[in-house]
């Protein structure tokens, strides 16, 4: 898992992440900043099928990068900014 866990996919995912109200259009239910995003709008921005978002972001949830909620059916996504900035620091450090 840790092989490449950040592909260029997955990056631009947790780049759009970052700000989502300006990525992504509002959506029914949960709000883009507290809630996240679903699988769906961000399949729908990489122009892949949902299945392929719903891999990258369960790797990025796994690695501990994203952090999740569920709102009825759906599950959102969000950015764990907390643990990039520790990831990000232990890179800066040489790992």
């Amino acid at each position: 898992m840790l092989k490449r866990p950040v592909s260029d996919r997955r990056m631009t995912i947790l780049v759009w992440l970052k700000d989502p109200v300006a990525h992504f259009p509002p959506q029914r239910h949960g709000d883009l900043v507290e809630d996240g995003v679903t699988a769906a709008a961000v399949a729908e921005k990489l122009a892949v099928p949902r299945s392929v978002a719903g891999t990258d972001l369960r790797l990025l949830v796994a690695l501990g990068l994203l952090r999740t909620r569920r709102i009825g059916r759906r599950t959102y996504y969000r950015r764990d900014e907390l643990r990039i900035a520790e990831v990000a620091h232990l890179f800066e450090r040489g790992w």
